[in-house]
């Protein structure tokens, strides 16, 4: 197959929409913060054709992808290779001074869902990596090597929201003395015997233990915190930033963040709204908005998305 075939962008038409009236003018400058195979970005090129392009990716492989299938765009695409937090820094070094619109589409990417050797998939068994960016980090294994049983159990709660977090860093802790722990069929199979069987037909026992680990390897929380400040920072005024999340610990980040902002910092009983007190941001979405029926029986990936979106309409120093 080819990359078209593995990636559908997610909610396209819907992120075009909201990133149009800030990114069609000339000099416009889109960043597109989780570039992945670049599904979304070779779209708003095509359709805006003055559009210049900031990708960033931690992904070397992503990087590689992306950076072909941009090829014909030529000196409108800028790549850079970097956590999304570091989005200022990438925007800087790319020579703009700031951003029309910015996309972060966060959580695993199509590609290394697929790639079984990441080891992002419980249904394949491969190596327990989980690394985005396969150069450096802290592998999946070495957690569940070194991780003693309280720290386990909290990313399992805090992460996966796993009602039997202490039950399976348990059984964890226990397999491990026998043997590493170093693939993925392993953990699967840890799960499984720890998981009560009435259960164990309900949902998969390994789903969102694999979405802890996940986040715990890359720090996705701890980033996508340090990464929405740094994006509306890097945002001129009457610029847009669209972000998608999969998973309820994203998404209640991203719902504060912009909530925060997109209210008057006024004291209450203040006669006058001084102009220091104006939000920062006005909300584009009412709530989080999903995809369609249609979509997800399409594109699978969608089905957990949760899209939110903002204008910045005041910058603060």
């Amino acid at each position: 197959m080819t990359h078209n075939d593995i990636h559908v962008p997610v909610l396209l038409e819907r992120c075009i929409e909201l990133l149009g009236p800030a990114i069609s003018h000339p000099g416009a400058v889109m960043v597109d913060a989780t570039l992945g195979m670049a599904g979304h970005s070779v779209e708003l090129l095509k359709r805006f054709p003055a559009l210049s392009l900031v990708g960033l990716d931690r992904d070397t492989d992503a990087l590689r992808i992306a950076g072909e299938r941009l090829a014909p765009f030529g000196d409108r695409v800028r790549l850079v290779h970097t956590v999304y937090d570091g989005i200022a820094e990438a925007i800087a070094s790319s020579g703009f001074p700031s951003a029309h619109g910015i996309l972060f589409d966060l959580g695993v990417s199509s590609l290394q869902l697929d790639e079984a050797e990441r080891g992002f998939a419980y249904a394949q068994d491969a190596p327990l990596d989980m690394r985005m960016d396969q150069n450096q980090g802290v592998r999946a294994e070495e957690i569940l090597a070194t991780y003693n049983e309280g720290n386990l159990r909290r990313i399992f709660e805090r992460y996966g929201e796993e009602k039997l977090a202490g039950r399976y860093a348990r059984a964890i802790i226990s397999a491990r003395k026998d043997a590493p722990i170093t693939r993925s069929g392993q953990l699967v199979q840890i799960l499984s015997e720890a998981t009560p069987a009435a259960l164990r037909q309900q949902r998969h026992p390994a789903k969102k233990v694999f979405q802890a680990l996940r986040i715990e390897v890359n720090q996705e929380l701890s980033v996508l915190e340090r990464a929405l400040p740094a994006a509306i920072g890097s945002l001129t005024v009457g610029g847009r930033l669209v972000v998608m999340s999969y998973h309820s610990l994203e998404d209640r980040l991203v719902k504060h963040d912009f909530a925060t902002r997109a209210k008057s910092t006024a004291p209450a009983g203040l006669p006058v709204e001084l102009p220091e007190h104006k939000p920062e941001l006005v909300l584009l979405t009412r709530g989080a908005e999903q995809a369609s029926d249609d979509e997800r029986l399409t594109n699978p990936r969608s089905a957990s998305v949760r899209l939110r979106a903002v204008e910045k309409v005041r910058s603060i120093s």
